[in-house]
């Protein structure tokens, strides 16, 4: 048998075409970066070069091994046929497509982070699993991000090039002994599985555990840079079957239970709480706007809070009727949202759960038992309806709805059979009808409801891929960042929203809640801390005059909503909620939590920390240093046991279907 010895063997082969898959990741991650500067610009002169890049090698080693194996074990097979060129021709393929898909997932991630401010994980094909617009926008992020597609094909093409190919047997090879041909194949083929397993767990010794994503926070300062380190493909494919949540065991349960507690019993209200069950009887509006982020609001900039946002001075903002709406609202000093999606924003807003991980309703816990302000006030004898203008069932809106207690629900498909609108003629063409036509249906739904009533719509315009209709194109131009423009439409949405709500007879005997979902794009560099990246809307409009206006000192978060609601209303129940009442008289300055990349975020008293899920990490003064470049050495110790006390609350309660009171 004729077996070549030249030098391209596969082994030799093998190593080259490893190394340029480094090099293509790290390509990719160059891209990334640029693609996303401003997310990362602040804060990157104090990061250090060297951990960045033994980061990025670790974390790309650990994919590429993952990927690449099959082909490896192509290559090094001890067997004759891969002497072959028709072999070596497979084993190319091989290669193109596994890398090929790797460089798409990095470049595709490079836009949608700018959205979630992590790389993706598995849980989004149970979040986009059922969107039938999936295709429109991919074919506009296309169109919009056209050199990241040059790019990809100019990173395939580099590889399809330098690509190297092994000498196969031909029959003018020389011969060599058969024995030293397997013994010298197998013991490269047995290799492999070593090396591959220490890639793949990111390192040799007993100490090291299988790298996760969190442990990319060690190469970094701040959570949202951690991404900077991974890689999609890791990312995918370290989330695929892995239990979620696990209840870390920090307290007794009964310690646990005297730190904090999620239940909220009935109380006598506090000769403070002046305003508890003032609201008795009232019906309630939740408009969950958008992307309706604090930054874009010029009310938080000015007056009471100019000078709170380094940086910023003399900003309008872009909403004009909300600013006005403001004057005669109640907020809060600092708000913040619990997460970066919209579907984080639902059972933050709805049902007091802060989003930890990752959405509990994409993962096997979705099928929990869940409470929420519609299930509360259902007891209370209130009707109900949750209006989302997309496709019915999108998002899993309806069905998240469904289970925290709305009878009824309205989608793009009641819209459409109502003959008083404009059917499809109003939908957007890619999410959802637009927001305004979809407002007037929603207060024309209101008006056939039985008072009391709870209601919540969540609105659909003020997003990607950032259009306006048609007859609004004239009147609110490009300026800024592109969402800039579909706030300002989504703004006058709102007032002709509140213009018609106000001639109805239920209007006077109203609260409205409004809060936005998450942030969106940012313009500077406050918010695009790892605290800024929370901040939120969250707003108290009251038409009848019983709720303060103006701005309460002390913090207010998305899970505040509901506890804080049930006390507005009087409502004598025993449920689960992860916030607080943020009305409760007293003086308390409050607190907010939330999670990203891997890292636990805690604020009280203007001392953050941020925790790994094993020791606290950094530790910032938000009110001397609100732009987290210059961590403390210290932090009060009450707020570490408060936030691990949180965790083993909503991780046992997820596992054990306790998110209800039994």
């Amino acid at each position: 048998m004729k077996i070549p010895l030249k030098s391209h063997t596969p082994l030799i082969a093998s190593l080259c075409n490893l190394a340029l898959s480094y090099v293509i990741y790290m390509l990719c991650r160059i891209v990334y970066v640029w693609e996303n500067w401003s997310l990362f610009a602040t804060g990157w002169e104090s990061l250090s070069y060297a951990d960045l890049f033994y980061g990025s090698l670790r974390f790309d080693s650990s994919a590429i091994f993952y990927t690449n194996t099959i082909y490896l074990a192509l290559m090094l097979l001890p067997c004759l046929p891969k002497e072959r060129d028709w072999w070596q021709t497979m084993c190319k393929w091989v290669y193109m497509v596994i890398n090929s898909l790797a460089v798409v997932a990095n470049l595709g991630d490079a836009v949608y982070s700018q959205y979630t401010g992590r790389r993706t994980t598995s849980t989004v094909f149970n979040e986009f699993g059922n969107e039938g617009n999936i295709g429109t926008i991919l074919f506009t992020e296309i169109l919009n991000h056209w050199y990241l597609v040059l790019i990809g094909a100019g990173l395939i093409a580099l590889m399809w090039v330098l690509y190297t190919k092994p000498v196969v047997a031909n029959d003018k090879c020389r011969n060599i002994i058969r024995w030293r041909y397997y013994v010298l194949q197998s013991v490269a083929f047995l290799s492999l599985f070593p090396i591959a397993v220490i890639s793949i767990r990111g390192g040799a010794t007993r100490a090291v555990r299988p790298i996760t994503i969190s442990n990319a926070n060690q190469y970094v300062n701040q959570p949202h840079e951690a991404a900077i380190v991974l890689n999609t493909p890791f990312s995918l494919i370290r989330t695929i079957g892995k239990a979620t949540f696990v209840d870390p065991g920090y307290f007794d349960s009964k310690i646990l239970e005297q730190i904090y507690t999620p239940e909220h019993k009935p109380l006598p209200p506090d000769d403070a709480d002046t305003l508890a069950g003032r609201f008795k009887g009232k019906n309630v509006v939740v408009l969950i706007v958008e992307s309706f982020a604090r930054e874009y609001i010029g009310y938080y900039h000015n007056g009471t809070f100019a000078g709170t946002c380094p940086g910023i001075s003399d900003y309008q903002g872009y909403t004009p009727f909300f600013d006005s709406l403001m004057a005669h609202s109640l907020t809060w000093e600092h708000t913040y949202a619990n997460g970066r999606k919209s579907i984080d924003g639902m059972p933050s807003i709805l049902s007091s759960i802060p989003m930890f991980i990752e959405p509990f309703f994409t993962t096997c816990y979705s099928t929990n038992r869940i409470g929420g302000i519609a299930a509360e006030l259902d007891k209370a004898g209130y009707t109900s309806a949750f209006f989302h203008g997309a496709d019915n069932g999108s998002m899993g809106f309806q069905a998240f709805a469904r289970t925290t207690g709305f009878k009824n629900y309205y989608g793009r498909t009641e819209y459409d059979a109502d003959p008083q609108f404009g059917g499809e003629n109003d939908f957007d063409g890619v999410w959802a009808i637009w927001d305004e036509p979809f407002l007037q249906f929603y207060v024309a739904r209101m008006n056939e409801m039985q008072e009391p009533f709870v209601t919540t719509v969540f609105t659909a315009s003020s997003h990607h891929p950032y259009n306006i209709p048609e007859q609004y194109k004239g009147i609110y131009r490009e300026e800024g960042n592109p969402i800039h423009k579909c706030i300002r439409y989504t703004d006058n949405a709102l007032r002709q929203f509140f213009k018609t709500a106000i001639r109805q007879p239920w209007f006077g005997n109203t609260l409205f809640i409004i809060v936005n979902d998450h942030t969106n794009l940012t313009s500077f560099d406050y918010y695009r801390t790892s605290q800024g990246t929370m901040c939120a809307t969250i707003v108290f409009y009251d038409p009848s005059g019983i709720l303060p206006t103006g701005v309460k000192n002390g913090i207010a978060q998305q899970i505040d909503i509901m506890p804080t609601l049930m006390s507005l209303l009087g409502i004598k129940s025993h449920y689960v909620a992860f916030g607080h009442n943020l009305l409760t008289g007293t003086d308390e300055p409050g607190w907010t939590v939330n999670y990203g990349n891997g890292i636990y975020q805690y604020l009280e008293n203007d001392t953050l920390i941020q925790f790994d899920g094993q020791q606290v990490v950094n530790a910032f003064d938000m009110r001397a240093d609100p732009m987290m470049r210059h961590p403390i050495g210290h932090h009060p110790p009450k707020h570490e046991t408060r936030l691990k006390a949180i965790i083993q609350q909503y991780m046992s309660r997820m596992i054990n279907d306790k998110l209800t009171v039994q």
